[in-house]
């Protein structure tokens, strides 16, 4: 290998080791989980996560360098994205690679997939066949907020915590899908478990919101 050749693989892997750099850090990772939801303000994002608005903004500086979020003003606003490219692709490589490496959160990802199987799942395609036929009722059960920044086609919105007071708002001859921000996230999990218990037929989707955006399916937003 030449010297010109050495060079140029190092500066590859110099790049792969600063963009790797910025996501070393749980405080960017929560940002990012809370982007991928939705457009969200600094100040949101700063109470989101738990930080003061100057810690907030340092780390979405960071990662709007690496490209994994992008920003705009709107009057006083700042307001964050997630970055243009595969970026909810990676977290998910992150975090399937952290439940290969760690038996804790393995045995914490295993015993809520136990859960949600007695349920069962539903893929994209069959979702978007069953959308298609009009024989479903979808069920968002994210916060208000989170909604309203992007939902599937056709979705109610019913936070999980104000289920049980809107039954009356679910037809029960028709199936209800639920799903939330992701295959880790419980509140599906929890809205199928009251549903259940209340007669109603539900399965939830294989995955949730952010999958279903980053494989560039319809998103609608309020």
């Amino acid at each position: 290998m030449s010297t010109d050749q050495i060079r140029s693989r190092n500066t590859v892997f110099l790049e792969l080791a600063e963009v790797t750099r910025t996501l070393g850090n749980a405080h960017r990772l929560i940002l990012l989980e809370h982007i991928s939801q939705g457009e969200r303000s600094v100040d949101r994002l700063a109470e989101l996560a738990g930080l003061s608005i100057a810690n907030a903004s340092q780390h979405l500086q960071q990662l709007k360098r690496a490209g994994f979020v992008q920003s705009r003003r709107e009057g006083k606003n700042v307001l964050y994205n997630i970055g243009s490219g595969p970026v909810q692709n990676l977290l998910q490589a992150i975090r399937q690679y952290v439940e290969f490496r760690h038996d804790e959160i393995s045995s914490f990802v295993s015993e809520a997939f136990i859960q949600r199987a007695q349920f069962k799942s539903v893929s994209r395609n069959e979702l978007l066949n069953r959308l298609s036929d009009g024989d479903v009722t979808l069920l968002d059960v994210r916060p208000h907020e989170e909604y309203r920044s992007g939902h599937l086609p056709g979705a109610i919105n019913i936070p999980v915590t104000e289920i049980e007071g809107r039954l009356a708002e679910l037809p029960r001859k028709r199936e209800i899908v639920a799903y939330c921000r992701g295959p880790y996230c419980i509140l599906s999990l929890d809205a199928m478990t009251l549903l259940s218990e209340k007669g109603y037929t539900v399965r939830c989707l294989e995955d949730g919101f952010p999958e279903w955006k980053a494989a560039g399916l319809e998103v609608q937003t309020d």
